[in-house]
């Protein structure tokens, strides 16, 4: 069996994410969602192969764009192509703008052991697990070696195609000081900083997250 189809990762029921206020698209009202979903009282962990074709649960994902304004004002983000080795197979050959992946329940155990070590599991606030994914996340895909500062833009959520149909996006701005970002990954493909204006001309190429998050945003 697959590492992919045995992994578990963070989940919320889609319910939940309904309760909360449904939107196709992106959607800047991040204190109407994330407190609620990292709440835990309807956090499970449940086994990746699964949850890929089971739109009763969305996966919760950080979707971090770098950003860079150069000595000019011109905006540019990090924008790659994906190659066959990264983790979700539908989204391959496409370009995104968006680094991150998974919350795993080994990010739950990393994180619980460090701040956590004698509280209930059940009690236990669920942001520092997802901050650990996250840092999992970029620290495997890119390397960073430039200060940055990091903001919460929104969310997205895409039920127009099946991969969005079993994911929510957690939208991150890293705003680095010099575009010094560079990929750990093979699979990240032909990837640098370009302007928005040349992003924004050939988003066909990218995947709908990326369409979605750049014209909301920047269009």
């Amino acid at each position: 069996m697959s590492a992919v189809a045995t992994e578990k990762v963070l989940v919320v029921p889609t319910a939940l994410f309904h309760e909360l206020g449904y939107f196709q698209g992106f959607s800047a009202d991040v204190s109407r969602y994330l407190p609620r979903l990292l709440e835990g009282r309807e956090i499970e962990y449940l086994p990746r192969g699964s949850m890929e074709e089971d739109p009763s649960y969305k996966q919760l994902i950080p979707y971090v764009l770098f950003r860079w304004t150069d000595e000019d004002g011109q905006v540019r983000l990090f924008q790659y192509q994906r190659g066959g080795g990264m983790g979700e197979r539908r989204l391959h050959a496409k370009r995104s703008v968006g680094v991150g992946g998974h919350i795993s329940s080994l990010d739950q155990e990393k994180g619980d052991a460090a701040l956590f070590p004698t509280v209930e599991k059940e009690l236990r606030p669920l942001f520092h697990v997802y901050r650990e994914g996250m840092q999992r996340e970029l620290a495997e895909e890119v390397a960073i070696d430039t200060p940055y500062s990091e903001t919460v833009a929104g969310l997205i959520n895409d039920d127009e195609t099946p991969v969005g149909q079993v994911h929510l996006g957690v939208v991150h701005f890293c705003d680095v000081e010099r575009p010094a970002v560079t990929p750990r990954e093979t699979d990240i493909l032909d990837a640098g900083f370009r302007p928005v204006d040349e992003i924004l001309g050939r988003l066909d190429e990218f995947e709908s997250w990326s369409q979605i998050v750049v014209r909301a945003l920047f269009s």
